[in-house]
């Protein structure tokens, strides 16, 4: 039980004590449930979706979910993706190690710099508009769309950890990076898969043989590029400041979903 509730400490600002000591041991740990805290966020932003669905105008319904689901993360990872790429905007003097540093500056730099700004409005933009089109197929229960989106990004995160390299010898990103056994990459992938099933049952997929094709689909669809995507910024993220933080795992989570959504768009039909 520990473990979830660390995870939805670091994934979420619902306020959820734990009792007892804690180490880091028990943090790096706890990442085998971020599947399971993305999970149930998505199931929260599915349901007010559905409720929502009949009260106010199609359009509008996308733009209250980004806005509940920013307010459950407290921004947390859009704060990520914006320090990432006022990172990535530093010019190059020639010199890989005082860039590295120059880089690293600036995303502790509280403040957000003309990159990271344009890159929060075009992702949530974005999202706004695949949410829109994402909710545009009728389903019998909760859209799998909305409640895969934060289940799949936090299992990416998990993925992410394992093996990769702090690029800084403090922060609460270094508790993780390369401290996520493989038991806890073979447990956070067993609940994307089970609590997968899940969400197709609550969309009203299963017990349909038609949309058997359907879900195999989307799974894939959903999932590789989502993996795919984190391992191409690790890399990208490994060679600019020297390994990861903390931010650059918010803006892996943030392309992750804009995956996850855009693979619902191309493939998700009505069950």
């Amino acid at each position: 039980m520990k473990p979830l509730l660390l995870a939805f400490q670091f994934l979420t600002i619902i306020p959820i004590r734990v009792t007892g000591g804690v180490s880091e041991r028990d943090i790096a740990g706890s990442s085998a449930c971020f599947p399971m805290v993305g999970f149930l966020e998505g199931i929260v932003l599915a349901a007010i979706s559905y409720g929502l669905s009949h009260i106010l105008p199609p359009a509008v319904i996308p733009a209250v979910v980004i806005a509940i689901y920013l307010v459950i993360n407290g921004a947390f990872h859009q704060d990520g993706l914006s320090d990432t790429f006022d990172a990535l905007a530093i010019k190059s003097t020639g010199d890989p190690s005082h860039d590295r540093q120059r880089r690293l500056a600036v995303m502790r730099d509280p403040t957000s710099g003309p990159a990271g700004i344009t890159a929060i409005a075009v992702f949530l933009l974005l999202k706004y508009l695949l949410l829109k089109e994402a909710l545009q197929v009728p389903f019998h229960g909760l859209n799998p769309a909305i409640t895969l989106m934060p289940l799949v990004s936090a299992w990416s995160m998990t993925m992410m950890m394992a093996g990769a390299k702090s690029a800084r010898g403090d922060g609460l990103g270094k508790i993780f990076l390369g401290k996520v056994k493989p038991r806890y990459i073979v447990f956070a992938s067993f609940l994307l898969v089970a609590l997968a099933g899940i969400t197709y049952y609550c969309a009203g997929y299963i017990f349909n043989p038609s949309a058997i094709r359907n879900i195999a689909i989307f799974s894939l669809a959903a999932a590789l590029p989502s993996l795919f995507s984190g391992y191409v910024l690790r890399a990208l993220f490994t060679s600019r400041f020297g390994g990861l933080t903390g931010d650059n795992l918010g803006c892996i989570r943030e392309v992750s979903e804009i995956a996850v959504l855009l693979a619902a768009v191309i493939t998700l039909k009505t069950p």
